[in-house]
Order: C-alpha cells, then structure tokens, then sequence
C-alpha cells in the first residue's frame, strides 16, 4: 500500500487497479472508521464512517489540523495520539475513545481506537493510519454485567451467606474469600479440599457423603452442618448448591452458605421456654390433680399413693416413697416403700442415719444429689453407703421433709436410676407437693385414729361373743363405713331367754355420731328387758313403741327385725319394724326373702304383728342392715334381686357354713360399689340331721 495519499498512484496493470478499487471501496464502505494524518498532523484521508462520527463532512476535514474544525475536546485526543505515535514510532492499540454526539442530548458512544505508524522507504515515520470500531453497545453490555456484579457482591457482603464455586467433579477452582475469612483457612488449604476440615466432626462424614452423592446425581446439594471458624467456636450455616449445566453437561457448581447460627440459637430458646411453660403448667395442673385426689384420700396410705404416682409423673422418677416419723422422733418407717434405702433396712430408718430422707428431716431440708458422686459428698462415704451404692442401680435421689407447724413428721423420697439434675422449677413443684403431702397425711393420721376409737365403741356396743347352742350355729359380722369415722347406728343381738329359746334381733338406727350411737344403747337395753319380762316379737316391739314415743325424739328412725327361736325344733317367731326382709339359703332350693310383713319403724303408731316360721335343717336364716342391699347407685329393690341372685349362687361348701356364707354375702354384694353405710350381717343355721 501506498504511503503517499495525496498522488493517486498509477495505474501499472488491472490487478493494481483493482486492489485500489477494493482499498477504496473498503474505505469508504466499511462500518469502521479510517483516517489518515501525516507527520504534521494534517489529516490526509477520512472515511463517511468516522466523519459522520465526527460530525464533520469528510471533504471538509481533508488537510486540515484536528484544531481547525473538531471540538476542542476531540482535536486534543487526536493530536495527543497521533503525536505519541509518531515521537514513539510504537502503535497504540484498542484505546477507548468516549464522545458525544454533535448534537445536545445526544448519546455518549464509544468507540475502540487503533493508532498505527506509517513508514516511508527510508524508514521514517510518514504518518499515523486511524482505525476506529464502534464498541457502544459492547461496551454497554459489559457495563451493565459490571453493575450487576456489583450488586450481586454487595448483596452477598451485605448478607449472612458464603458464596463458592467448584468445577463439575466438586474442585474449589474459585477462591472464596468470605469463608477463608470465617473459617481462617489459606487459599491453598481451601482449594486443597480442606473445607471439610472446618466441618463439626460429628457432621463431616455425613456432609461428605452427602455432597459426593450429589456430585455423581448431578442433584441439588442442601445441608444443614456446624463449622468451626477461626476462633474456635461452631457456627451453625444451611448450605444449598445448585449445578450450572449447558445443555446437559455441568460445567461448575454453585453454592451459598447462609449462617443460621442466631435462627438456630433462638428457635432453641423458644423451644426451651415453650418446654419450661408446658412444664410449669402441667406441674400446676398435677399440683390441682394432687389437690382434688387428696381430698378422697382418706388413709396415710391412700395419701402415699396418690402423692408418689402425681411426683413420679411430674418429673420423671423411678422410685418414691413416704416415711413418717414414729413416736419418739428416733426412727422413720416407710409407707408403702418402693425398694430400698440407701443403707438402710427397707422398713425403718433411724433418723441419725445417713439416708436422704434422714438428712430432710434432721435438717428440715430439701435433700438433693444428682449423681453417686454427690450422694458420696453429701452423706460420707461409710460402709453402709458404699455397699448400697454397689448393689443398687439408682444414680439419683430426692429427700423431702414432710413439714407441719414448722417440725417434721416424715420425709418424702424420689430415686432415679440415672444421674439427673433438679431444675429449680421442678424444686418449687416438689416442696409444693411435700407441703401437700404433710397436710393429707396429717389429716389423714387423725382420721384413722379417729376411725379406729369409732369402731372400737361401735364393736364395744354388741355383744362379745355368741351362744353356743346345741342344735344351731350362729354368725355375724359388722363391716362399718370407709368414708367416715363417726361411730354408727347398726348393730345386732343374741341371748338366751329364761326357757333356753334364743332371741336374736338385727336393728338400724338413722345417722352417725354419738346421738345415733346412744339411741342404738338405749333400744338394745330396752330390748333385752322387755323381752326377759314377755319374749313374745309383737309383745317386745309393742313396749319399743312405748318407750321409743317416750324417751325419743319424733324424727328419729329406727328399724328393727326381732325373733325367738326354739334350737331344738327350729320352730320360731318374728317381728319386723321396717327392716328389710330376712334371707332364707336353702341347700336343695332357691333362695327366698322374709317371713313377715316389715311393718312401720319403731315409735309410729301400728298394730304390732308376729309371725311364725321354722328354719329346717341344712337351711340358714339371714338377718342384715340396708347396707348390704342399699347405697348411692343401687336401690333396695334391685338390692334384694341381687342378694338372691347371689345366694343362689354360692356354692355347697358356703351354704353348708354360716361363717363362710356371711363373708361370702357381704364381699359379692359390696364388689364393685363403694361402702357408704355401715353393714351388720346375723347367720342362724340348723345343721342337716344326721340319717346315718
């Protein structure tokens, strides 16, 4: 190519003419632009393309200097290249040149400048050929990929998550300057593999597997593990990868992990706080349970049983235990023990001992210890304690005085058979429960001493014994009520009469409590002295009447069924003043009910009447309270249908035996009801003859 632009060059032969029609063509048309500035600056030759750019007309700017017609800011770029290339004689390649159009509100362009030096024969530098490529959009584009970039990295730093890229088969090809700065690793350590080495050991095998197994699936890898950073400490991070792929080939895969430490820590807290409520709320809803099944509890032992079964479900013990204080203050024995003591014989503790339970008492304190090691602490490590130790397989203990009036009267005790530590809400909850425990027990010790002084006056009001006769075998039984202490107005009576006949009566007197009792006294005395003056049963219930109208008050009821019965013949007559029919227990027949009409309680105006009856051999006669047939879910008239049924089912070995036959009919007819009225039970049984 020629150097000298201003000549056009001869035609030699038609290759050449073509190569300057193709020159020219390639000028003129090409989308890029061109010129030509000599030594001195002057442009030679321009292209439409960069003359449009420039905003000049090409024919305009042929030898001229860049300052005659560009902008300022223009011409000073040109001379500055064009100066540099020739004093250098080097070109200046791909140098972006930034412009606006001629016109206001034009766009900024770019275009991509290429400056080279055009030499003579000699040598010399004769000028600076100008290539010029428009690269706006280009350049645009990557402008816009920077921006995003930017963003993109300012949301990662701005976030919690660890961005990283690896190759396809897992490689750290990228480095990952957010996890080397958690982590503390080096760049050589990271792409090595070693991220797994900052892995909580007990996760690494499982994330290891885990990531292997998406590597060869080409699957979404997502985790959850805890890493070890710089300072020691273990974070918490979720972690997701994704795989790029083109087309069906992954060419790199993509992962973030985000630090889910805080998320993690509070949904831990809530947790804990949600268990310590629901916790705390189903102590107080067992503390009430205690409370309401308490106050049933009419027995130390039914008090232990209720309090043990609330504590062991409350906090998860394996054992419990009450043991309440004897008389002299020297000794504790358990209530219902549930295995052994430490030490300690399982029935009686001495206080002075080195026991749980000894030391709450002694102290008037909780007594806690949470592991063998502790209890060791605690109590000395004697003989007794180690063997103890040895032999159980309890790891943990809870001893708790039982507390009233400020002195103790027992201790409560819970076991478990691992090491366990005692919250300071479940402290609250079990001396709330001791507390609980004292007073039921309190109240539950008088009331059996109550109880028994109840039933010893009642038993002390009939008679000691029963005649022996001959020719019939007698038996009773008194079962007073479980649900109270007061003594009752059942009872029952046998003796001779002055012509060797047996009288017998079976009586209920209305209410509990002293006046009941007093009554009953007051009608049996009657009884007895009307009856050695005129044994006769209307005769006898007839003077009840008169006494009963004299000397008692009008709202007071009592029933009573009285007889006289000859032992020899069994030949006998009864009298009934509103109490329930008598039994009859037949070996060879069914059961039947009554030989009188009941008639009207004592003391109502009636016409006394008697009947008579005979009780045959191998039969028995059953005289009883309305507390064997009566009570809150069973009326008297399907009592009686059940007495029957009962009775006729009892075997020939019972009914052959008064003794056995009275308990036979009190356990069936009781089971399943709870006693709410004393029961008195009278047996007259004549004996088969003997036909040998």
């Amino acid at each position: 190519m020629s150097t000298d632009t201003s000549v056009p060059g001869p035609r030699v032969s038609g290759l050449a003419a073509s190569d300057s029609a193709l020159f020219s063509t390639l000028v003129r048309e090409a989308p890029m632009g061109f010129a030509f500035f000599d030594a001195e600056m002057r442009c030679r030759r321009v292209n439409d393309t960069l003359a449009d750019l420039l905003g000049v007309p090409a024919d305009d700017l042929v030898d001229t200097l860049p300052a005659d017609l560009l902008r300022e800011d223009i011409a000073a770029t040109v001379t500055a290249q064009v100066a540099e290339v020739v004093s250098t004689d080097r070109a200046v390649v791909d140098r972006d040149f930034r412009f606006a159009g001629p016109n206001e509100g034009d766009t900024v362009g770019c275009w991509a400048t290429s400056w080279f030096p055009s030499h003579g024969p000699d040598g010399k530098v004769l000028g600076v050929a100008l290539i010029a490529v428009d690269v706006t959009e280009r350049r645009l584009d990557e402008e816009q990929i920077r921006r995003k970039e930017e963003r993109y990295r300012s949301l990662v730093e701005a976030s919690s998550q660890v961005v990283w890229v690896t190759s396809p088969r897992g490689e750290a090809v990228d480095d990952a300057p957010e996890w080397r700065a958690i982590t503390g690793q080096t760049l050589e350590e990271y792409r090595e593999g070693g991220w797994l080495s900052v892995v909580h050991e007990e996760d690494r095998q499982r994330v290891e597997t885990s990531w292997l197994e998406a590597l060869d699936d080409n699957r979404t890898f997502q985790i959850a593990y805890r890493v070890r950073t710089k300072t020691g400490a273990f974070r918490q991070y979720e972690v997701r990868a994704v795989p790029i792929k083109r087309g069906e080939q992954v060419v790199e895969w993509v992962g973030a992990n985000t630090d889910v430490t805080g998320q993690r820590e509070a949904d831990e807290m809530r947790g804990r706080l949600t268990e310590q409520l629901s916790a705390a709320a189903l102590r107080t809803a067992r503390l009430q349970q205690a409370t309401s099944m308490l106050a049933e509890a009419l027995t130390v032992s039914q008090v232990v049983s209720v309090i043990t079964e609330v504590g062991r479900s409350a906090i998860g013990a394996d054992r419990s235990s009450v043991a309440l204080l004897d008389h002299d203050k020297f000794r504790l024995t358990l209530i219902s023990p549930d295995g052994a003591v430490e030490g300690e014989a399982p029935m009686v503790i001495p206080v002075s001992a080195s026991t749980s339970m000894s030391v709450a008492v002694r102290e008037s304190r909780p007594f806690l210890a949470s592991t063998p090691a502790s209890l060791r602490q605690q109590l000395g490590g004697d003989a007794d304690l180690e063997g103890y130790l040895a032999e159980s397989d309890e790891r943990a203990w809870v001893g708790l005085p039982l507390l009233m009036a400020g002195s103790a009267i027992g201790a409560l005790r819970f076991t478990f058979t691992r090491p366990r530590e005692i919250t300071e809400e479940e402290r609250v909850f079990l001396e709330a429960l001791a507390g609980q425990c004292a007073l039921a027990v309190g109240r539950a010790t008088l009331y059996e001493q109550e109880h028994k002084t109840a039933e010893t006056l009642q038993r002390s009001l009939l008679p000691d014994s029963l005649p022996q006769l001959a020719g019939m075998q007698l038996a009773a039984r008194y079962h007073p009520a479980t649900r109270h202490v007061q003594v009752g107005g059942d009872w029952y009576d046998a003796f001779r009469l002055a012509d060797d006949r047996l009288a017998i009566a079976v009586g209920d007197v209305m209410g509990k409590g002293v006046l009941a009792a007093s009554v009953m006294g007051r009608v049996r005395n009657a009884l007895r002295a009307l009856a050695l003056n005129d044994p006769r049963p209307a005769a006898v219930l007839a003077g009840l009447d008169r006494v009963f109208s004299a000397t008692e008050p009008e709202e007071q009821f009592v029933t009573l069924a009285y007889a006289v019965i000859n032992p020899e013949t069994g030949a006998a007559v009864v009298s009934n003043a509103g109490h329930p029919p008598a039994l009859v227990v037949r070996p060879d027949g069914p059961p039947s009910l009554g030989f009188a009409e009941p008639g009207t309680p004592l003391g109502w105006p009636s016409q006394r009447q008697q009947s008579s009856f005979s009780v045959e051999p191998g039969n028995t006669v059953v005289f009883y309270s309305d507390g064997l047939v009566e009570n809150r879910r069973r009326g008297v008239d399907v009592g009686l249908e059940e007495l029957l049924g009962v009775a006729g089912n009892a075997p020939p070995d019972v009914v052959r035996d008064p003794e056995i036959l009275v308990d036979y009919l009190v356990d069936q007819m009781l089971a399943g009801y709870d006693q709410d009225d004393d029961v008195t039970v009278l047996a007259l049984h004549v004996p088969p003859r003997n036909t040998a």
